[in-house]
């Protein structure tokens, strides 16, 4: 007997196996005919995974966001099927196709090079697919039936070793003449995916790996409704708009140079202007909050980070160098002199630093602590470096090398829920200066981890507490916390809608244990201290980065690089517009004179491709009345202002970080 349990904890029972139709069918008849899928004991299936045990099982339709995945990855198959229509079934090898958050991609080892000029193409020929209505079949196949459907593709063949030997092989069919090694899950018909695009070509060493042949990836996205599919179009447009790369250049913010190394990146002027004002009031707050701003080394002994556990769990993105004596010095091989092997075999390894925690740590365990100092807030604007792929930077998002705006906290048992909500108002003051919504999650412990699980629980728990007495929402996402511990991450949305990584607190337990960190308490025996790691902006770079995309390059007053420009509609004026710059320049504006020979129209145009916030134009009424013409780049033409008139008005709007 299989009893299967609803959501409302009814139960149905079926005397042999099942499948969704069939369940959603006991329940009604719209269900059935609606059901796209389901959840059964967590995994996500189609209607053609038949259901051979008891379980749990939620019913899927259109309505619901997990539909999308089947949607999408049927996509993809179907995408897998035009290109080798168009390419020949015998000249293309596939690699995987999965559907993704936003959309699906298929990998391909092609005979020819594939260009985005190519995708109407293969979009066209996915379309006869739709129109024929092909439907998808699930088939169960013996591992030797498997072989010899594959046997012409090196890439299937691979993924099937993979696929652990007490685990059925399923190929899923797409008509009669393609078929593909895949768990599903897919929509009963090609029909059903109406709604999709192809978005663009990239490469993608197959399985991730740089010693891998590259292969042909296609990118595209697919959604039940057409208005959904062009509403994520326009998104996209905007996002193209509000890219971060291009308008860097365009403000002259950033660079990354290829000769310093890839994912490094450099500050000019204006990016300066706007990182300095942020971390102004950032140290600001954390000095009204009760943190003590500390200093610690780029670089330590690669001991430390044995001891701090991140040796074992992150070295594959830790950059090392060895050091050696020599000479009664110690010595850093180099060109000329290397670095012999007998040397690198004797070497101290130095770490550079991914985290700051364990520096950290050691100002904390330099002196002995009592229960009356506690809690202990340290920050520090901390530049750490990790190991990141090259093909995996992306602008000031994905960078190797950034400053966080990084905290840790010491405190007493007793003491760390009122530290979390402490974190957590700091937070809000963070997401109100600069508008931004956001999302937040708590990730438990995950696969690989560092301290006892009764340690784990009673730190998730804090963080839970700590939400619900502030009365905030939040999603569990089970797996997602650090080695040492759980954490509350907070999921910024740009004005766009798109979700970026930012402010955490994280709860450890077991880096206090590790470091054998005390204090004395009441009873003058030593106990452990809480150690509560977080970053309110996160990185630096990824925080400017979103700040760019989300404003698209027009900062607010307070942030922006030059406030105010200065445009005389003539060089006759430029006696009055040195005044006027002065008194500005004197109230602490950011100002600039545009003192070039050129006509207005040229420089008006020149302020608007900066998005300086204010411009300011002087000609003869100008001079005559002691005034200026004030032009604000969001609110457009305001007219003739007295220069304190307008002064008030831009210092109360930077005051109030507007």
């Amino acid at each position: 007997m299989i009893v299967i349990e609803l959501p409302d904890g009814s139960k149905l029972e079926f005397d042999r196996e099942t499948n969704v139709k069939e369940i959603a069918g006991r329940i009604s008849k719209s269900l059935e005919k609606n059901a796209v899928g389901a959840l059964f004991n967590g995994e996500l299936i189609d209607v053609h995974t038949p259901i051979k045990e008891s379980g749990r099982i939620r019913i899927i339709t259109q309505k619901d966001p997990e539909s999308l995945q089947i949607l999408r990855h049927s996509a993809a198959h179907i995408l897998a099927k035009a290109v080798k229509r168009i390419y020949g079934y015998d000249n293309v090898k596939l690699g995987i196709g999965p559907a993704t958050e936003e959309g699906f991609y298929y990998d391909f080892d092609l005979p020819v090079s594939i260009s985005e000029e190519d995708l109407p193409k293969i979009e066209e020929e996915m379309r006869k697919i739709v129109q024929s209505k092909e439907p998808f079949r699930r088939e169960v196949v013996s591992r030797e039936r498997a072989r010899e459907l594959f046997k012409d593709d090196p890439y299937k063949l691979e993924l099937l070793e993979s696929i652990p030997e007490d685990e059925e092989v399923t190929i899923y069919w797409l008509g009669e003449d393609f078929f593909d090694l895949c768990k599903g899950p897919h929509v009963e018909h090609s029909g059903l995916v109406k709604a999709f695009k192809l978005l663009s070509v990239a490469g993608a060493y197959w399985r991730g790996d740089s010693r891998n042949k590259m292969l042909q990836r296609i990118y595209g996205t697919a959604f039940w409704k057409k208005k959904d599919l062009d509403e994520y179009l326009h998104r996209l447009e905007e996002a193209k708009k509000r890219d971060h790369r291009i308008l860097g250049k365009q403000l002259d913010l950033f660079g990354i140079y290829e000769e310093a190394g890839p994912g490094l990146v450099f500050w000019h002027p204006n990016g300066s202007v706007v990182r300095q004002e942020i971390e102004r009031w950032v140290e600001e707050e954390h000095r009204k909050r009760g943190y003590q701003r500390i200093y610690t080394p780029h670089i330590m002994k690669a001991d430390l980070w044995k001891t701090s556990g991140h040796y074992n769990f992150y070295r594959e993105n830790m950059f090392f160098v060895p050091v050696v004596e020599h000479d009664e010095e110690e010595r850093l091989g180099n060109d000329e002199v290397p670095l012999t092997c007998e040397e690198i075999e004797r070497a101290n390894w130095y770490a550079v630093k991914p985290m700051n925690c364990p520096g950290h740590i050691l100002i904390y365990k330099s002196q002995v602590r009592s229960y009356r100092d506690l809690p202990i807030r340290y920050f520090e604007f901390g530049t750490v470096y990790r190991y990141e792929k090259s093909g995996s930077l992306h602008g000031l998002l994905r960078v190797r090398g950034f400053t966080q705006d990084d905290g840790h906290i010491f405190c007493r048992p007793d003491q760390l829920k009122e530290e979390i909500q402490g974190v957590l108002d700091y937070v809000m003051e963070l997401l109100s200066i600069f508008q931004l919504d956001y999302v937040i999650n708590i990730g438990t412990k995950p696969e690989k981890y560092i301290g006892s699980d009764e340690a784990w629980e009673h730190a998730t728990n804090a963080l839970i507490e700590a939400l619900k007495e502030r009365g905030f929402d939040y999603n569990i996402v089970e797996g997602d916390g650090a080695f040492y511990g759980p954490k509350i991450d907070i999921a910024v949305l740009d004005a766009i809608g798109r979700k970026w990584d930012g402010p955490t607190i994280q709860v450890d337990f077991n880096l206090p244990e590790r470091f054998d960190l005390t204090y004395v308490d009441r009873d003058g025996q030593k106990k452990r201290p809480v150690m509560v790691h977080r970053a309110i902006m996160g990185s630096i770079e990824r925080f400017i980065g979103l700040l760019i995309e989300h404003y698209a390059g027009l900062f607010p007053t307070w942030l922006a690089p030059t406030q105010v420009v200065i445009i005389p509609v003539s060089d006759k004026f430029l006696d009055y517009a040195d005044e006027v710059y002065r008194k500005l320049k004197e109230a602490g504006i950011r100002v600039k004179l545009d003192d070039e020979s050129a006509k207005v129209g040229y420089k008006i145009r020149k302020a608007e491709t900066m998005k300086i916030p204010y411009m300011l134009i002087v000609g003869q009424k100008e001079q005559d009345s002691g005034t200026v013409s004030v032009r604000s780049k969001r609110e457009g033409e305001l007219g003739s202002m007295e220069i304190a008139q307008f002064l008030d008005k831009i210092t109360r709007e930077i005051r109030e970080k507007k």
